[in-house]
């Protein structure tokens, strides 16, 4: 159950990192809103400690529990329906016990699992129509469930790992190019059909927020109001920003020009007090720790480690991608957080955990002979 393990063999590279994003999150959710600081940095804690003891634990014996894992997602997104909580028109979060989380964000983790061991067991089959169905349909369930609460940001954003995952467990570059193929031409009629005004593809905020990001100016003092006002903090910021907690009345943040500062706009804080340079800073962390988790998956002793560790990768490299597309509006507003900064203690201990396993699996390596 438990990894032996050398000193050596420990990815500090990976962990420093993630704690100096987190460090950065506390900070700048500190300045967003304090009375968040303390409990962000109590959940930083306790994410460490959570991804410490993760790391310790052979992620394959883990993954002998795959139907449970499974099933106990498919629970905690179905029992969101039947008892959730509901805010800001949806439907996302369940208590249990006194405490409150959100089972989208434990889905991440808990599908890589799940379809890193059932990649592992179909690795000679990966191309075949029947597993590749099996994949999908596997897929679809939780994806739905998710997508009908409504999330559509998670929903995307679990696609996109979940094509990863499988890319790097072997998936032939011909099903690639031809998914492609098709995928493309299918999202572009299927968007185009959603904005018509007598579509039910899309919830009406979700096509306000799509044709907002389309006609900007015309949407100006609604849907596009926080996004305008995000860039004009970024932009405000310049070089070296106006400073940590400063009291400037020009200050967009001071000013409550956005909302949901300490979690979808965070990124526009971090551009307004510390400028450029902090910006690059946040942006080269994420980078860092997506690129890592590659070489863990290089490394890896079979395809499942491969796999779980590129699909944290991917999660982390593209959920930090959509935030800060989104504040610096060359994205529709989606509602992701960023990775390790933004306020959000589920996201947070979910994505420590998603580190955990990915070290590891780096703990873990393939055997290599002095003549390989």
């Amino acid at each position: 159950m438990f990894t032996r393990f050398k000193l050596k063999d420990y990815d500090f590279r990976l962990i420093i990192p993630v704690i100096l994003l987190s460090v950065i999150g506390v900070m700048v959710i500190g300045s967003a809103q304090e009375s968040l600081k303390s409990k962000q940095l109590y959940g930083v804690i306790a994410g460490i400690a959570l991804m410490l003891i993760i790391s310790f634990v052979n992620y394959s014996f883990v993954l002998k529990f795959q139907w449970l894992i499974y099933g106990l997602n498919l629970l905690l997104l179905a029992m969101v329906f039947f008892g959730g909580e509901s805010s800001h028109g949806a439907q996302r979060w369940l208590v249990i016990g006194g405490i409150q989380f959100q089972p989208s964000e434990t889905a991440k983790i808990l599908l890589i699992l799940f379809f890193a061991q059932f990649i592992m067991k179909y690795k000679d089959k990966i191309n075949t129509i029947p597993v590749l169905l099996m994949y999908g349909v596997f897929a679809v369930i939780p994806w739905a469930l998710i997508a009908l609460q409504p999330d559509l940001s998670t929903s995307i954003v679990i696609v996109v790992v979940l094509c990863l995952m499988l890319f790097a467990g072997g998936i032939s570059y011909k099903i690639v190019f031809a998914a492609f193929a098709v995928a493309v031409p299918a999202v572009i009629v299927v968007v185009s059909l959603a904005l018509n005004p007598d579509s039910d593809i899309l919830r009406s905020y979700q096509k306000e927020r799509i044709l907002a990001f389309i006609n900007p100016e015309e949407y100006a003092l609604d849907e596009a109001y926080q996004q305008l006002n995000s860039v004009t903090a970024i932009a405000s910021g310049q070089l070296d920003g106006k400073g940590y907690k400063n009291n400037e009345i020009t200050s967009v943040k001071n000013g409550r020009y956005y909302s949901e500062a300490q979690t979808d706009f965070i990124f526009a804080v971090i551009g307004e007090e510390f400028g450029f340079k902090g910006s690059l800073i946040v942006i080269v962390l994420l980078f860092w720790i997506a690129l890592e988790c590659i070489m863990v998956a290089i490394k890896a002793k079979d395809v499942a480690g491969c796999v779980i560790a590129t699909g944290v990768g991917g999660l982390i490299a593209f959920q930090g991608f959509f935030n800060i597309g989104v504040a610096t509006f060359i994205l529709p507003n989606t509602g992701l957080p960023l990775p390790f900064v933004s306020y959000g203690l589920t996201s947070l201990l979910s994505l420590y955990m998603c580190i955990g396993f990915v070290l590891n699996v780096r703990l873990q390596p393939k055997k290599t002979t002095k003549f390989s």
